[in-house]
């Protein structure tokens, strides 16, 4: 694994029991560990607390679904296992590098060689093809796969040479995963990836999200607010008021073809 330049790690913390932690149910290494996870943001004299004490392990190969109503952290979470923001207090580790305290060039090549990630909305240049938005990737990733393997992953050979307006809502969001998965991401975070597409669209996506974590064993972070989709999931982490009010593990996942809402 190319490693981000990021300085001397200090020794990595002994994992600490806690309800969120995965290790004891699979041998899988840790991709992240988060302890004490607060972060409160300041507008004026308004004070918004998002996270509070949050501790949570994740292992190579999860999928795990983030479910919680509007508010209560689920993006928060994630922007910070990201990269794209950073905790007000605590710690959080990607394997066995420090991301707590790192710069802000340490941040970014951590995101550019380690993270995918899919948002609600596409974000695809629109003057450019679907393999023109992924060549963008592939310029400055290290070890990128072939743009015609990630394109065919999505199930969009033959729309290669369209335009983002000459495809539909669920065809972008595909271009959008394959541009995130296109560098041979560990990890995929997937921040409401559904949230602007009908039910048989967002199926189709989530059976690629989950195609992608099944083939590449790409670990997969997915955040939600419909609890439907958690069935889908190896661990599902509740949040509230910026806690983790509970965990629970499925007995068996769902295919997203399986889920109804």
């Amino acid at each position: 694994m190319h490693r981000p330049a990021t300085p001397a790690p200090a020794p990595t913390p002994a994992p600490m029991p806690t309800p969120e932690s995965a290790a004891s149910a699979t041998s899988a290494p840790v991709v992240f560990r988060a302890r004490g996870l607060c972060k409160t943001y300041r507008t004026g004299d308004v004070e918004v607390r998002a996270l509070h004490g949050v501790d949570l392990d994740i292992v190579r190969g999860e999928f795990i679904v983030l479910l919680g109503a509007s508010g209560s952290g689920k993006s928060t979470l994630l922007n910070i296992l990201g990269g794209l923001d950073v905790p007000t207090s605590g710690e959080v580790w990607f394997a066995d590098h420090r991301l707590t305290g790192a710069s802000e060039a340490e941040l970014t090549a951590y995101r550019r060689e380690h993270v995918g990630f899919v948002f609600q909305f596409y974000n695809l240049i629109p003057s450019l093809t679907v393999r023109e938005n992924l060549a963008l990737v592939t310029d400055i990733a290290p070890h990128p796969m072939p743009i015609d393997e990630a394109i065919a992953l999505v199930g969009l050979t033959a729309r290669q040479h369209h335009f983002p307006s000459q495809l539909s809502g669920g065809e972008q969001q595909r271009v959008a995963i394959a541009r995130a998965i296109v560098k041979r991401p560990e990890v995929l975070l997937c921040d409401e990836p559904t949230g602007a597409l009908d039910y048989q669209t967002g199926k189709m996506v989530l059976e690629v999200i989950a195609r992608i974590n099944a083939e590449l064993g790409t670990t997969a972070v997915v955040i939600t607010h419909n609890a439907a989709i958690a069935a889908m999931a190896d661990r599902v982490v509740y949040l509230a008021d910026g806690t983790i009010a509970r965990t629970e593990r499925n007995a068996q996942r769902l295919a997203p073809s399986e889920l109804s809402w």
